[in-house]
Parts: structure tokens; C-alpha cells; sequence
């Protein structure tokens, strides 16, 4: 028996496409992306500057955040597992994906595809358990010159702002002392599990009910689900004062957000159509804002998020808000490197097939 060997011709044709194909993969996979727009670049700018002011208002306040393991790019962003603010699980890699300064300037990049412009309104409703979100809503907004209204729930899953000593209300104090301010906290939320913080210390409540006076905040009180909805919805509508709101952005998980219909499952995260308003009852804001035909951004399933949008899960570095930092386009199946990788199998069988066939002997 004869082994089939490869002729030179096809070796040479193999190593060619192998090349060609390294290329296509190294300047389209891991080099692509389009450079940031002067706001988005901003945006990442100011979230990396709030990032180093929040740590060090921790470092102040004695909270010893160089000691933090989980937090090892030193964001001041990563809570703890478990304490007495923490109402739900969470996962840690979730929250320090959010970190990446990246986020500010994709948010920028959403709420520009959304149709928002310099000068217009958008409104968002927070909880606390993704405090990097926050800032970064705070930072896309300031970039783009766009007016914010929000509602922060003070309830947190694990890893969020979600520390008694630093809860969400000290981030918001020393994100103001710093100069971040040109949104408006309209009010604070309890959160838990029906809203109304009923599982926290009373001693703590107590606590942050003080906190929030000095920053001439105050709790919503607590009341059913659909009340709070309507009360939300005024208190955006109110502080409009007759604005459109241009976009609802939807932090984290909070009920009053959500809704309690089972098609929020089948939301995709980012820049989002909301496909079924379910019956008054069971609508949250998102579907209440969706339903006046407000563009929705939901910022909720990270994994999913990042995914969608190219971005990197748990970076170690975290990007750096610079010239050379880049977004990648939005998920489609060209960017998807296996597809590649079959594609680069098929041509190198093609190559094997067509310069490799066995030659007739013309001598018969």
C-alpha cells in the first residue's frame, strides 16, 4: 500500500491560505473596531475619573479598599458577599465586567442609536446592585450634553454597593463633591424583596434615611407594586416638566423596573425592543415607557451584554479611556471566530482535493 503524500504545490497552497487566514483573524478579530467618537472617548474619560474618586472616598472613610481581594483594578465598585443591605445573589464577575470604562461609551453609542440628542431627556431607574452602571450612565450622559432623571433603589445584590459603610448614597455624595452633578437624583427606593426594605436593621435604615437627608434626598414610601410604578412614572413625568423623555435606561433587576410579567425573560439585553406589554398589573416601568413608544436600553444579563457587544468578560487590566480604545461592532455572525475556523477547514480541504488529485497515466 502507497501513504497519499501532499505534492509541494499543495504544501505551498497550505501555507499560503494558513497565512492569509492568520491575518484575516488577527487585523479582523482582535485588531477591529471602530474608534471611539470624541464623546464616547469622554464618557470613558470621566468613568475612569469617578472610578479613582469613589476610591478614594473609601480609602477616607477607613473602608481599607487596597485590602479588598475581589476588587483587584481598585474601582471602589465591588461590594461584598453577603450583608445586611444584600437582597439577592449576584455574580462577581457580572459586576467587574461593568467596570470597564468601555461601558460609558457604548451607553453614549446606544442612546445615540435611540435617537437621543445633545439637550434632551432621558430617564433611568437603578438599583444599587450594579453601581458601575450607574456611573457609567451618569458619564454617558454628562458627555453628551444630555439632561438625566433617575430613581435609585438602595438594595443591592451580591457584589454591588451594598457595604452599610458605603452604600450607594456615600458613591452618590462623593460622586457630587467631585464634580459629577449634572444629573438629578430625583429620589431613593428601599428595594428588597416587596420594596419596601423591610428585611434591613432598623438601626440601618435609620442610618441612610440621615444620609440621604444631607444630600436633600428622600425614601419613596413603601406601597404595593402597581403604586409604585404609577409613583415612579409621576415623579419622571413631573420632573420633565413636559419634555419628552427620549429613552428609559433600566439598571439591574429592581421589580418596579422589571414588571412581574414572564416576557422580561425574553428581554435582550442593551438597546432593546419590547415586543409584549403584558396587562396593566403586571407592567413595569419598562414596559410603561416602552408602551409611549420610548426607546428602552436594558442593562441587565451581563453576560449577555457583553456578548452582544463585544466587550471583554472580567478584564484584568481594564481598558484604558484612550485614543486606541476601541468598540467592536455589535454581534453578527461574521464576528464570530468559528465560523472562521470552519471556513479556514473547508479551503484547506478544497486546497487538498484540487492540487492533490491523483494524475493519469496517459502512457496506457
Amino acid at each position: 500500500m502507497h501513504s497519499a503524500k501532499l505534492s509541494y504545490q499543495t504544501i505551498f497552497y497550505l501555507a499560503a491560505v494558513s497565512l492569509i487566514f492568520y491575518l484575516v483573524f488577527f487585523f479582523w478579530f482582535e485588531s477591529s473596531g471602530q474608534k471611539l467618537t470624541p464623546d464616547e472617548l469622554e464618557a470613558a474619560r470621566l468613568m475612569q475619573e469617578a472610578e479613582r474618586e469613589i476610591y478614594r472616598c473609601q480609602q477616607k472613610v477607613g473602608l481599607a479598599p487596597e485590602k479588598n481581594p475581589f476588587d483587584p483594578m481598585k474601582t471602589g465598585l465591588i461590594g461584598l458577599e453577603s450583608s445586611p443591605l444584600t437582597t439577592t445573589l449576584g455574580q462577581l464577575e457580572a459586576k467587574r465586567t461593568t467596570t470597564n470604562p468601555a461601558l460609558a461609551a457604548l451607553l453614549v453609542r446606544l442612546l445615540r442609536q435611540a435617537g437621543v440628542k445633545k439637550g434632551q431627556l432621558v430617564a433611568a431607574g437603578a438599583s444599587s446592585s450594579f453601581p458601575a452602571l450607574i456611573v457609567a450612565t451618569y458619564c454617558a450622559t454628562r458627555a453628551m450634553g444630555v439632561e438625566l432623571l433617575v430613581i435609585v433603589s438602595i438594595g443591592s445584590s451580591q457584589w454591588g454597593a451594598n457595604q452599610p459603610e458605603f452604600s450607594w448614597i456615600s458613591m452618590e455624595n462623593c460622586l457630587r463633591q467631585a464634580g459629577f452633578n449634572q444629573h438629578r437624583l430625583l429620589a431613593l427606593s428601599w428595594g428588597g424583596e416587596d420594596g419596601s426594605g423591610g428585611e434591613y436593621p432598623e438601626d440601618l435604615k435609620i442610618k441612610l434615611r440621615q444620609e440621604a437627608q444631607t444630600l436633600g434626598l428622600t425614601f419613596l414610601p413603601s406601597a404595593g407594586f402597581n403604586t409604585m410604578v404609577e409613583t415612579h412614572l409621576s415623579l419622571f413625568k413631573k420632573a420633565a416638566d413636559g419634555q419628552p423623555i427620549r429613552a428609559f435606561i433600566n439598571i439591574g433587576g429592581s421589580l418596579v423596573n422589571l414588571g412581574r410579567d414572564s416576557s422580561i425573560l425574553e428581554l435582550r439585553p442593551g438597546l432593546t425592543q419590547v415586543k409584549k406589554i403584558p396587562p396593566a398589573d403586571r407592567c413595569g416601568l419598562i414596559q410603561r415607557m416602552a408602551s409611549e413608544g420610548i426607546p428602552v436600553i436594558h442593562l441587565l444579563n451581563i453576560k449577555g451584554l457583553a456578548a452582544r457587544y463585544n466587550l471583554p468578560w472580567d478584564p484584568q487590566p481594564l481598558p484604558q479611556a484612550s485614543e486606541d480604545l476601541r468598540l467592536k461592532a455589535e454581534d453578527s455572525p461574521w464576528q464570530k471566530p468559528w465560523l472562521l475556523v470552519a471556513a479556514y477547514l473547508l479551503v484547506c480541504a478544497a486546497v487538498v482535493v484540487f492540487f492533490n488529485r491523483p494524475t493519469q497515466n496517459k502512457d496506457g
